[in-house]
């Protein structure tokens, strides 16, 4: 049975390359309840594009005194295992992001169950417009209070999953989810 113990997580990046994460939340979902977040701003050490600072609206100065990925990694790392659930809305890119960050400062990739909200999206609500995280936030009247703001986009990836779950069971879900890395 899909447990609703899972993690959500949401990267923002500072520009095209995936390697370069500049913020990281974690919402931490225990028997159906978001118990706990995790929000970092992180030094990518490398440039911003002026079109992901327009998009996140997090520029260098900001993340001056942040850690790099590598000093928050240790903290972090223990979500990512083999029996846990991650999810996020558009897995591929957050996962990749996670890659290639990680193997930026050569530290291996972890191996994780996945579950991409916006593939369940796409089989439960077909009468969106898209399948944008604010398209489907709004369609099930989840408040997304600054899109694009890995913290807020954390969080309102873990409500659409806790509300998958309530609306279409558990057993509806298990197809989706899959192992990363393995």
């Amino acid at each position: 049975k899909l447990s609703m113990n899972f993690i959500a997580f949401d990267f923002e990046t500072a520009n095209a390359k995936r390697s370069s994460a500049c913020s990281l939340a974690l919402s931490v979902v225990r028997d159906g309840q978001i118990v706990d977040e995790l929000y970092s701003l992180i030094d990518p050490q490398t440039n911003f594009s002026s079109f992901n600072t327009k998009i996140h609206g997090i520029t260098a100065k900001d993340v001056a005194n942040a850690p790099t990925f590598a000093e928050l990694w240790p903290h972090i790392s223990s979500f990512f295992t083999p029996d846990q659930l991650v999810v996020a809305h558009n897995a591929p890119f957050d996962c990749s992001v996670l890659n290639k960050t990680l193997a930026t400062y050569g530290l291996a990739t972890p191996s994780f169950m996945v579950l991409d909200t916006v593939k369940t999206s796409k089989q439960f609500y077909q009468d969106l417009p898209d399948h944008k995280l604010n398209t489907v936030c709004d369609s099930l009247g989840i408040d997304l209070k600054h899109h694009h703001n890995a913290l807020f986009d954390s969080h309102a990836c873990a409500e659409i999953l806790l509300h998958q779950v309530k609306e279409f069971g558990p057993t509806k879900l298990k197809p989706f989810v899959r192992q990363y890395n393995k």
